[in-house]
């Protein structure tokens, strides 16, 4: 299976009605995503989600590659640990696992991401004319838009601020667990591969290493 990558703005475009929604997060797990698609509660998580105004499962998931870099910061009330963030401006690539869906299930699920009530289509007007457009303060509201993949715009959502601007955090097991086998379930990386990406992403490097993330896909207890 390849891994795509983004075709950059080169002017803007017209308002979709599917965009593809890159996770580099939980998301990427279609468990986890399913929760956040159709409501429920995902194994492992202490959280019941609402669900998107649309139940309906992605057209297509595809994995791709970002140009920037995956860390981990702020403490998760859901995992207990720091949370996976993106920094397009970082050097390094991140990893992801891109969802065709509909204007309207990204926007609800970057309101569940919030903590909010679904139910209204965010404005991707800047987004798709910048690359990027911070839509509050908040740890989720920042949309980027790295480009095109099939002519579709790709998105995706993260903080604000920058990796050099706040302090980065361990991750928890079980979040590294769902992170690992999202990325091991799109396709084209082996697990050993996975583990030595997600142990050098800061936040987990030096708290992590490549064989106990790797053990976290074959067990069901953190190292």
């Amino acid at each position: 299976m390849p891994v795509h990558t983004a075709t950059p703005l080169a002017e803007s475009i017209p308002a979709p009605d599917r965009v593809w929604y890159a996770s580099y997060g939980s998301n990427m797990h279609m468990d986890r995503l399913a929760a956040y698609l159709a409501g429920g509660t995902p194994p492992g998580a202490a959280r019941t989600y609402p669900g998107c105004r649309d139940h309906r499962a992605p057209e297509r998931s595809i994995a791709v590659e970002l140009a920037g870099r995956l860390y981990f910061a702020t403490e998760s009330p859901v995992w207990t640990g720091g949370r996976a963030f993106y920094d397009p401006a970082a050097p390094g690539r991140t990893r992801a696992r891109a969802h065709l869906v509909t204007v309207g299930q990204m926007s609800d699920i970057a309101a569940q991401e919030m903590y909010e009530e679904p139910g209204a289509d965010l404005d991707l007007t800047a987004a798709l004319r910048d690359g990027r457009d911070e839509l509050g303060p908040g740890r989720y509201q920042t949309l980027i838009c790295p480009g095109t993949i099939e002519g579709i715009p790709m998105l995706t959502f993260t903080a604000p601020w920058s990796l050099r601007d706040v302090e980065v955090l361990n991750p928890s097991g079980s979040y590294l667990r769902y992170l690992a086998a999202g990325l091991l379930e799109s396709g084209p990386w082996e697990e050993q591969d996975i583990a030595r990406y997600l142990a050098a992403c800061p936040g987990a490097a030096g708290n992590w290493t490549a064989a106990q993330v790797r053990s976290l896909l074959t067990t069901t207890t953190d190292p």
